[in-house]
């Protein structure tokens, strides 16, 4: 199934984290999204023409992340816009991340 189409499920504490090759094989469905070597979150820049653009867009992220329930860490920065997606509750990446990222790159 699309990954943007899927809705975030909340996690509790106490779930194991993906294990790295598991988030590999999820990473192919992201395009454009880094696995960081740790294999615990997943990270991805976004550039614009000015403050502006990167703000707006920002803010795109914040109505999809509240809608989900799941929110990425997000860097803001002239013309750019970087977001990393963790799972806080379980150290590490869970289904909503790619989820999440999935539905980022749709309002691109």
């Amino acid at each position: 199934m699309d990954l943007a189409k899927k809705k975030c499920i909340p996690c509790e504490a106490g779930l194991a984290p993906m294990t790295k090759e598991e988030a590999e094989k999820l990473s192919q469905q992201v395009q454009g999204w880094h696995l960081g070597a740790d294999g615990k979150h997943l990270s991805k820049e976004f550039r614009f023409e000015n403050f502006l653009e990167a703000m707006a867009f920002a803010n795109k992220i914040t109505a999809v992340a509240e809608s989900e329930g799941h929110h990425p860490d997000l860097s803001i920065g002239w013309g750019r816009v970087g977001v990393e997606l963790s799972t806080h509750a379980i150290k590490g990446l869970s289904e909503n991340d790619f989820i999440l990222a999935a539905k980022i790159d749709e309002i691109q």
